[in-house]
């Protein structure tokens, strides 16, 4: 094989072919002959798409396919790496892990997009004009009044067949959130799209819109909000009794279509009453969200409901929060010049930003209507006036660029761990044929009993090392009692016990300020067991820290120093948790609020939130400690490879069944070679730092 990451001529040919209907390279996981872990690349066409515009794509368009070809290029040279490694055994098992962890990024990166509106905005019919013009008519349905009754997921997974999947509303009864269910398809509904028939798509997606009507007292029990007043937030109880509420709780739906199969994701929440049913929307999904287009509409200006909304919930510190002032095609006006108009819109977008505390260039005025029209037809006037493309080029420029830069950043980290074990097995391997041929050089015209003296030296080597070894496996039986020790402080079973022991005190209590005592402990409990991991992991790097001080002293190989683990990220998102419940639940009472209501909340948000970051660490942790240990291992095979070889090609000079000239040859040889993987090795590096530099 050639060296690694440089295409065939032809492949490069095609590659500055068109993009739109080429292959996607998809890197899948097999395992060889020899149960090393392997990877190819496969072949996967792109999903079906109809009236494709290659000539006229939108900014988002341009953005992820370059940002896709991107990903498939550097993954391809990631496997071809991979197997110039296994090919001239320079493969570790622990390369194997971060080759692995970057093989997972890159296959499993995703871009969320969320959209959060009142209902009657036109968000499902921004979604539509923003993402399916080229479909040739609507496929979200859209018209007046409310037609998201659920949060709906939009995304496309090649090896499944189009789909929607239906989370009943019933499901709310037992506290699962919506992330443990769906690790349960059997609990969806499965409804088959026929991609091919736009009319039966879209018919089928209406399934998302349905409603139904139940006793008040059931909704209360589902978790719901039930008012008598049509003025407040909440199902609104008529005569007899009823009220309507959603069919389904969540909708996922596997679309093909370029951007989805390109790691987009559309989360589409059914109005803002939503966010307050489902906490774990407020809690999780929409802080972690990569982008969210929060829609007003020009027709009713911003509400005091949707400023909290905004404030609470959407605004932030970081990129990829914009607003978008829908239905300004209500202002058109053929009857006034079009000067007025447009000073009458750019007034209604000061005064939008004015109300949410952004500026003006954060508020894109939009007619999703006019411009899914417009995409349908073909006018490029229309579309223009509609401002869709203002906000494509906004969201491209959002979405991509910070994304990209974070998968480079994790990769790069991956791939300097690969990059470093290499390194240091080549130069382990230079080091001691160079030391060899110079021990032989010293026998050149010497007498047997200077044969025999350097053959006791080595042997004496071979015993010196031995003894390291002992230490050394003494060191780890340290090192899993401490490694033992940090597991128990992130420990899953114990945090279990006590979700269970929090949710028995929760369901107990009869006041407002237990409640929030027991949120206050269980969070306390959360984060001062992660205070207690940074003491153990700092014992445990001091420990290894001077054991590869010791064999690079003794013995001369690399004084490696173990990276330090970190837990600053749990603990600030266990902090942001807390501050997002309290103030979530600092209004309540339970005078006016359900009390299973509240720990249903709390536990499908917050709960199940902490879980998920304690399988996190652990999953860390069990990395981190296998780094600790890895480069030390496979230094010290290759060390003791080395003490065997050379006493082996000594014994064989000694028994003159090698001659000294022949066996000072074969080293010149293989340190050729060895010298000529460390030059392809590092053009391969330099070639896979480059496309890592070059992120979309």
């Amino acid at each position: 094989m050639g060296a690694p990451g440089r295409p065939a001529r032809g492949a490069r040919r095609r590659s500055r072919g068109s993009r739109r209907g080429r292959a996607a390279a998809i890197i899948a996981r097999g395992v060889n002959t020899s149960g090393v872990l392997a990877y190819t690349v496969q072949a996967a066409s792109r999903p079906p798409t109809q009236g494709a515009r290659d000539m006229n794509q939108t900014a988002i368009e341009q953005r992820f396919e370059a940002y896709g070809l991107w990903r498939r290029d550097l993954a391809q040279a990631l496997v071809e790496l991979r197997t110039w490694l296994v090919e001239h055994g320079l493969n570790q098992p622990h390369s194997d892990l971060h080759l692995e962890r970057v093989h997972n990024v890159l296959r499993d990166d995703k871009l969320y997009l969320a959209f959060v509106a009142e209902f009657s905005r036109g968000k499902s019919e921004l979604i539509n004009a923003l993402f399916f013009g080229e479909q040739g008519r609507r496929i979200l349905p859209s018209s007046a009044g409310r037609t998201t009754m659920c949060p709906t997921e939009l995304f496309y997974e090649a090896e499944r067949p189009a789909c929607i999947r239906l989370l009943p509303i019933e499901t709310r009864r037992n506290g699962a959130t919506i992330a443990e269910f769906k690790g349960f398809p059997d609990e969806w509904q499965t409804i088959a799209l026929d991609v091919g028939n736009a009319e039966g798509t879209a018919e089928a997606l209406r399934h998302i819109a349905e409603v139904k009507r139940v006793p008040a007292e059931e909704a209360r029990a589902l978790g719901l909000t039930v008012t008598n007043d049509i003025t407040k937030t909440g199902a609104t109880v008529d005569a007899e009794g009823e009220v309507e509420i959603p069919r389904w709780r969540y909708a996922l739906i596997n679309f093909p279509h370029p951007l989805l199969s390109e790691g987009l994701v559309i989360l589409d929440t059914p109005g803002l009453n939503a966010l307050g049913a489902e906490p774990e929307l407020t809690l999780n999904t929409l802080p972690n969200a990569h982008a969210i287009l929060f829609v007003l509409a020009a027709d009713t200006g911003v509400t005091q409901s949707e400023i909290s909304v905004w404030r609470d919930h959407v605004a932030g510190s970081h990129k990829g929060r914009l607003v978008v002032l829908n239905k300004v095609d209500g202002l058109w006006d053929d009857l006034r010049h079009r000067s007025d108009v447009e000073h009458e819109i750019a007034r209604q977008v000061s005064e939008t930003a004015r109300y949410l505390g952004v500026t003006e260039r954060r508020v894109y005025p939009v007619s999703a209507q006019k411009a899914l029209a417009a995409k349908i037809r073909g006018d490029r006037g229309l579309e223009e006036r509609s401002g869709i493309a203002a906000l494509e080029r906004a969201l491209a420029d959002e979405l991509l660029p910070g994304k990209g830069g974070l998968v480079a950043q994790t990769v790069a980290h991956e791939f300097g761990e690969v990059e470093a074990s290499v390194e240091r097995i080549i130069a382990q391997r230079l080091q001691g044929v160079r030391e060899h041929f110079g021990e032989l050089s010293a026998l050149n015209g010497k007498n047997m009993d200077v044969i025999e003296h350097m053959m006791a030296k080595v042997r004496a080597d071979k015993t010196e090392f031995d003894r390291s070894m002992q230490r050394f496996h003494a060191t780890r039986t340290i090192f899993a009692q401490q490694s033992a020790a940090l597991y128990a402080k992130i420990s899953l079973r114990q945090l279990d016990a006590l979700i269970l022991e929090t949710k028995k005190n929760m369901e107990t209590c009869l006041t407002t300020a237990g409640l929030k005592a027991a949120m206050q402990a269980f969070f306390g409990y959360a984060r001062g067991r992660m205070d207690e991991v940074v003491k153990d992991s700092q014992e445990i790097k001091a420990l290894m820290d001077g054991v590869y001080q010791k064999f690079q002293e003794e013995h001369g190989l690399a004084n490696i120093k173990p990276a330090t683990f970190s837990v600053m990220r749990y603990t600030r998102e266990i902090k942001r948790l807390q501050e997002k419940h309290e103030q979530f639940m600092g209004g309540l009472s339970l005078i006016m609020t359900e009390q299973k209501a509240v720990v249903r909340g709390f536990f499908e948000s917050a709960v199940s939130k902490v879980r998920a970051i304690y399988v996190s660490a652990n999953r860390d942790a069990d990395d981190w400690l296998r780094d600790m240990m890895a480069p030390m291992e496979s230094q010290v095979r290759e060390h003791q490879a080395q003490l065997r070889r050379r006493l082996e090609s000594i014994k064989r000079i000694h028994q003159a069944s090698d001659t000294l000239e022949a066996r000072m040859a074969e080293l010149k040889q293989v340190l050729e070679e060895i010298s000529e993987q460390h030059r392809t090795a590092h053009a391969a590096f330099r070639r896979i730092r480059g496309q890592l530099s070059a992120a979309p």
